[in-house]
C-alpha cells in the first residue's frame, strides 16, 4: 500500500479498517501532515486515540478506531480557500450542512474548518471526514 502520496494511503487504509470493523490500523509512514490530520479526527471526536511508534526506520501511527467514521479522503489537487468559501466545499464533500469535517492546512497549522472560520482564516483544503 506505498503510494506517490502518504496521506491519501493513511486515510485509505483508515477507511478501509472502518469499513471492515477493525478497532485499529497501523499507518507505517509517519509524516507530520499525517499526526496533525490524525489529531484533528481525534478533537472532533472521530477516532478514540493514535500513537506514534518509533521503528528505528522512519515510524509509524498506530490508530485506535471507534467506528465514528462513514467515508474519509484526501483532496486532490489541494484548492485554496477563503474564510468566506468553506460552504461552497462542503456542499462538494460532506453529505450534509454541518456533518463532517473538512480538514484545512493554514498559516496556523492543520486544523478543522469550523476552527478556521471562527479565526476567519482561509487555506488549503487537504481532507475531509464524515
Amino acid at each position: 500500500m506505498t503510494g506517490k502520496d502518504p496521506l491519501s494511503d493513511a486515510l485509505s487504509g483508515i477507511d478501509n479498517a472502518e469499513s471492515v470493523g477493525h478497532l485499529s490500523h497501523t499507518i507505517s509512514t509517519a509524516s507530520n501532515t499525517i499526526g496533525s490530520v490524525l489529531e484533528v479526527f481525534y478533537d472532533r471526536g472521530y477516532v478514540d486515540g493514535f500513537e506514534f511508534v518509533d521503528d528505528g526506520k522512519g515510524g509509524m501511527f498506530e490508530v485506535e478506531l471507534k467506528g465514528a467514521i462513514n467515508e474519509c479522503g484526501p483532496v486532490n489537487p489541494r484548492y485554496s480557500v477563503g474564510a468566506d468559501e468553506f460552504e461552497q466545499w462542503e456542499k462538494r464533500y460532506l453529505p450534509a450542512r454541518d456533518y463532517g469535517t473538512l480538514i484545512v492546512t493554514t498559516s496556523h497549522g492543520i486544523m478543522s474548518h469550523y476552527e478556521a472560520r471562527d479565526e476567519g482564516i482561509g487555506g488549503q483544503v487537504i481532507a475531509y471526514v464524515y
